[in-house]
Order: structure tokens, then C-alpha cells, then sequence
């Protein structure tokens, strides 16, 4: 920081000099590569000049990462930048400072708690109907069926859906998120050109949403067991804020689009890359089934953190500078610059997680992981609504399906990483080949598990 009569002048980290249209093609063609590149070239912490986002500074430093997550929203605000502007005004994605405390402090119980455990059973139901669809002796691509798995569990745990209305949500969201996804990172092409055109289709499954959505509403507003009921939208609609006002139905409908896009496919990709990295680790997984069989859950556990880690879904998370100046470290960031957390480069740091690259659960076996250097929800007063419910739901699909399936093990190369938009998905879609478990076996002795990606 440096101070000239008094008043502190920016500071800024190194980065390319390149003109802004030549440093986004990188960033839009492979940006984890060039992320990579970067962060090699320049150490911890970066900055870049790109479309949409403007001048940016970019982390990978844990204690950076720290200061930026405990910053209060007047200092480092939302990002406007983000899937807000397509989910709705009363998104979380969308909303800033007080608004978005007193909102998250609404929705923050249906997530957190002895709450969750109530949907185990659910989890676990959908996770059985499903498979029992499911090719058995070949190899098959899992994203679909743990999309399916994680669409319906939303839609009975958060909506409460049912009959005709389940069905249309169930045909109607997959298309409608994937293109939210895409039209994030396409601002330009949000024009309402007519049903042909990307937004025009985008607009048209909104109201679709919306209508069924409304009607859900309005019959679990009338429900006269409303109290008894135990669905996230039943408590969204008898919550209240500090002034005693109910959220409305159209901010009621934003954070429930914003449930399912930011929780079943995200959720559905962690677990679809759990199944691809444990067919690539036959000595972790024969550790795992052991120890789900014996009733046990560290394993379970440190395994989903670590493939989290080595192939988290969400690859950055940003902020704003909303005060005149920041102080980051070293640096000193004024007003309107943002600040991107590069989860992917932290989750490979070194220094933090040595031999990054390597697949090794037993890096989170007997202690948890930091929310400084482990960052695949975000952090701080941003950090995902859903991140108890998604690893609550993650635990009992992988418990579900290693008590009734034997997975194959394979020595075919890792699955590369692919582009869905937003988030970053198996390229084959995390092919494994399943067999029925016979029986349980008895727990065996231990063995390594540290084997090379």
C-alpha cells in the first residue's frame, strides 16, 4: 500500500497486458488452463482484464482468501456479474447487503440442522427407483441418472411437488437450467428475438415455471396442514422477516429456481465424478465398501472433500470492491474492482494439499476441511445455502449405491474435465460399469489409498 499526501493510491497485482477482448478468448475457450498458466507465471494472486467482468483480481492464496470471505458486504459486495441477472430479482445470486442477510437468514433453517436428516429416507428412495433402471454389466454414463436422482429429490424435498405438478417440473427444468447456464455467461444474447431465439426460449420456460410454480403456492398456502408440513417451500412461506412480513411469491419463486440451479446438477456432477475417480481407485473403494458394511462413515466422508477437491464443479467465485479501497495483503484494490477466488488453483495449491494431484481421501480422514483453502460452496456470508443439504444428499446416494452395487474397476484414463457453462462435468459423462452385490463381504484389512490420478 502506498500513501501519497495521506490517501492511499492502488496497488494492484501483476497480470497480462494484453488488450481485454484478447485476454477473454482464453478465458472463454479454456479458462482452468489458462487460469493454470497464469497463476504460474504470477504467483498467488493475478490480475486479468476480461469481457463482462472488467479488471479482476484474481486468488488462490488461502489467507487472501480469508480477508476477501470476512470482508463486510460494504467493503467486497456481490459480484453482479452472475447467474442473478437470469434467475431473478429475488434470487440470492441477485441480492447485496442487507437484503441478501435478511433473506439468507429466512432460508439458512430448511438447510441446516436436524432438519436434513428427515429427507435420508427420501434420498434413499429415489436413489433405489432409479436404479433399478440402470444397465447392469456395461458401462453407462451416470450424469443423467444422478441428475434425476438430485431433479427429484428437490422436487419432493424443496417443492413438495407432486402428481401433475411434478411431472411438468421434472420435463420442464433440465432444459430450462442448462440454458440458465448458458445465457449466464452470454449477456449479449439476452434479447427477446421470439421463441426461436435463446432468450425468447428461456423467457417462454420461465413462465412456465412461474405458472406451475404460482399454483404450488397458492395450494400450500391453503393447506390447512400448512404447520405439519415438512417441505423447504412450506417453511419459506411461513417464514417471516425481523418486521413480521412474508416473503412474497415472486421472491419466493426466484430462490426456488435458484435452489435447483445452484444444487441438483452441481450435486448430481460431484457424484457422477465420485463414481469416475473410485473406478480409478479399486484399493480406496474396497476401503469404502468395507467400511460402509462395518457401518462406518470417516471414509465416506473424507472421500467426498477429496473429490470435491480434485474436481470441484464450480471453478470461481467472486466479489466486488464496494468501498473506496480495500486492503488484500500486499495490495491495495479501489472501489469497482472485482476479486475471483480460483477454487480449482487453491485445491491444487502445494503448499496446502502437498502432492495436489494426487486422489487421496485419507488427506481428510480425522479432521475436516479448512473454508479457507477448501472453497468448492464459496465462502463467508455468500457461501452456498444448500452445502449441508448437498453433502447430507451426497453421502446417502454413495452410501446407497456402494451397499447395493459392486463398481468395476477400470484402468482407462481419467475422464477430461468438459464445459457444461457454468459448471464442469465429466467429458463421458462418468462412465462406470455396475454389477449387483451378492452379499456384503466382510470388512478387509486396511490397504494404501494414495494411488496415482
Amino acid at each position: 500500500m502506498i500513501a501519497i499526501g495521506g490517501r492511499t493510491t492502488p496497488r494492484i497485482p501483476p497480470g497480462p497486458a494484453l488488450p481485454r477482448v484478447l485476454q477473454g478468448v482464453p478465458f472463454i475457450v479454456g479458462r482452468r488452463r489458462a487460469m493454470a498458466f497464469l497463476r504460474k507465471r504470477y504467483g498467488s494472486a493475478f490480475t486479468i482484464d476480461i469481457p463482462f467482468y472488467g479488471r479482476t483480481v484474481v486468488l488462490s492464496d488461502p489467507s487472501l482468501i480469508k480477508q476477501l470471505f470476512t470482508a463486510r458486504p460494504d467493503v467486497a459486495g456481490n459480484h453482479e456479474v452472475n447467474l442473478g441477472s437470469v434467475l431473478g430479482p429475488g434470487s440470492s445470486f441477485a441480492l447485496d447487503g442487507e437484503e441478501h442477510r435478511r433473506q439468507r437468514k429466512l432460508l439458512l433453517p430448511p438447510f441446516a440442522g436436524k432438519r436434513m436428516s428427515e429427507y435420508a429416507g427420501l434420498i434413499e428412495e429415489e436413489t433405489l427407483s432409479e436404479a433399478a433402471t440402470w444397465p447392469l454389466g456395461t458401462r453407462f454414463p451416470t450424469m443423467g441418472p444422478m441428475n434425476r436422482i438430485t431433479l427429484n429429490v428437490i422436487l419432493r424435498a424443496v417443492f413438495g411437488a407432486e402428481g401433475a405438478e411434478f411431472d411438468a417440473l421434472r420435463e420442464l427444468l433440465p432444459p430450462m437450467v442448462a440454458l440458465a447456464s448458458k445465457m449466464d455467461l452470454l449477456a449479449a444474447a439476452r434479447r427477446d428475438l421470439g421463441p426461436w431465439s435463446p432468450w425468447g426460449r428461456y423467457l417462454s420456460y420461465r413462465r412456465e415455471f412461474d405458472t406451475i410454480v404460482d399454483g404450488i403456492i397458492a395450494r400450500v398456502r391453503a393447506d390447512p396442514a400448512l404447520a405439519e408440513r415438512r417441505d423447504v417451500l412450506a417453511i419459506m412461506v411461513q417464514s417471516r422477516y425481523d418486521d413480521g412480513r412474508p416473503m412474497d411469491d415472486r421472491a419466493i419463486a426466484d430462490q426456488l429456481l435458484t435452489v435447483i440451479a445452484a444444487g441438483h446438477e452441481t450435486t448430481a456432477t460431484t457424484l457422477s465424478w465420485a463414481l469416475e475417480r473410485l473406478s480409478r481407485h479399486p484399493a480406496i473403494l474396497e476401503r469404502l465398501v468395507a467400511e460402509i458394511d462395518a457401518g462406518g462413515s470417516e471414509l465416506l466422508t473424507a472421500t467426498i472433500l477429496e473429490v470435491q477437491r480434485t474436481r470441484p464443479v464450480i471453478d470461481l467465485t467472486g466479489r466486488v470492491v464496494k468501498a473506496e479501497m480495500m486492503s488484500l495483503g500486499e495490495w491495495s484494490l479501489p472501489r469497482g474492482t472485482g476479486v475471483m477466488v480460483a477454487i480449482d488453483l487453491v485445491h491444487q495449491e502445494e503448499s496446502v494439499f502437498p502432492d495436489a494431484q494426487r486422489f487421496d481421501p485419507d488427506r481428510f480422514v480425522g479432521g475436516g476441511a479448512d473454508h479457507y483453502s477448501w472453497v468448492p460452496f464459496g465462502g463467508g456470508t455468500r457461501r452456498c445455502l444448500g452445502a449441508a443439504f448437498a453433502s447430507m444428499e451426497m453421502t446417502t446416494v454413495l452410501r446407497t449405491l456402494l451397499r447395493e452395487f459392486e463398481v468395476a474397476a477400470t484402468y482407462e484414463p481419467a475422464e477430461r474435465m468438459r464445459n457444461r457453462g457454468v459448471a464442469f462435468a465429466p467429458a463421458r459423462g462418468g462412465q462406470v460399469t455396475l454389477h449387483r452385490r451378492r452379499r456384503a463381504p466382510a470388512p478387509g484389512p486396511a490397504r494404501p489409498t494414495a494411488v496415482p490420478a
